[in-house]
């Protein structure tokens, strides 16, 4: 019975959102940031390097957070505020779709599918599918993985990835990292792949017992997400990236959460 009145009160609230007056798409999201000072922000909490809750203070700390402060900044002001929505890699796109959200900044790559139903802003991070391995692994890079056993992540497109680049491989799917990780050290999967940044941060969290290999075998760049037919918005949030990479803003970022991890090559990252 309550899992049937959960579901009824999920329907309900979706037919308020995209069934009463204007649609989602058909207000400007612009005027209603700059009405409120608030941007809206779908982030992920399970990312380190990118958005990673601290146990410490139940804060998102991440280079995604940093972003996503400084457009707010450069859109609204100083006193501009930036709030967050934790989102997984199922729920990011639909959080903004619904109204849930005004923005999306969560290591969500720019592709032509998502590009059909979402607005991607220019790239801000320069990612590309990776691997990750156990130490004690015989998995070089990624020709290694037909015959093997590949762990991705619902949600995320390094599943369809692996089924183009290792035909051969068996892929299991995921649900969240935490899920891939105890998989991988359990050896119930011969590598994790995702994108490079997300799989420094779990090697970082692994103290030593996995490591990334192989460099990357895609270009794969993220992009900042807002609802279609939004171009005020969408323009703004360009200039503000825009903004970010030329003043030096957006290099001191890529140091502060990048330049330590053993093995990442930060510098590449650098806007020129």
């Amino acid at each position: 019975m309550k899992k049937i009145i959960w579901t009824i009160a999920l329907l309900f609230s979706a037919l308020m959102l995209t069934g009463c007056g204007k649609s989602v798409t058909d207000q400007s999201a612009l005027k209603n940031v700059r009405s409120s000072n608030t941007i809206n922000w779908a982030v992920e909490g399970d990312k380190k390097l990118f958005s990673l809750i601290d146990i410490r203070d139940d804060q998102e700390k991440g280079f995604d957070i940093d972003m996503a402060k400084a457009i707010t900044r450069e859109i609204l002001g100083p006193k501009g505020q930036a709030r967050f929505t934790l989102a997984t890699s199922q729920s990011r796109i639909p959080l903004l779709k619904n109204g849930n959200v005004d923005a999306v900044i969560a290591t969500l790559t720019i592709t032509p599918e998502r590009a059909k139903i979402i607005s991607f802003s220019k790239p801000y991070f320069r990612a590309g599918k990776s691997l990750l391995v156990n130490k004690d692994s015989d998995v070089k890079s990624v020709r290694d993985l037909n015959g093997k056993t590949v762990i991705g992540i619902v949600g995320d497109n390094s599943v369809e990835v692996i089924k183009k680049v290792a035909p051969k491989a068996k892929v299991v799917a995921m649900q969240d990292y935490g899920q891939a990780v105890s998989a991988l050290k359990s050896h119930q999967g011969d590598a994790l792949t995702s994108d490079n940044g997300i799989l420094y941060g779990l090697a970082a969290q692994s103290a030593g017992s996995l490591e990334v290999r192989g460099g990357t075998f895609t270009k794969e760049p993220y992009g900042i997400a807002v609802n279609q037919n939004q171009e005020p918005f969408h323009r703004a949030i360009n200039r503000a990236v825009d903004k970010i990479q030329r003043s030096g803003e957006y290099n001191r970022l890529i140091k502060k959460w990048f330049g330590q991890v053993p093995g990442f090559n930060y510098k590449e990252m650098y806007y020129k």
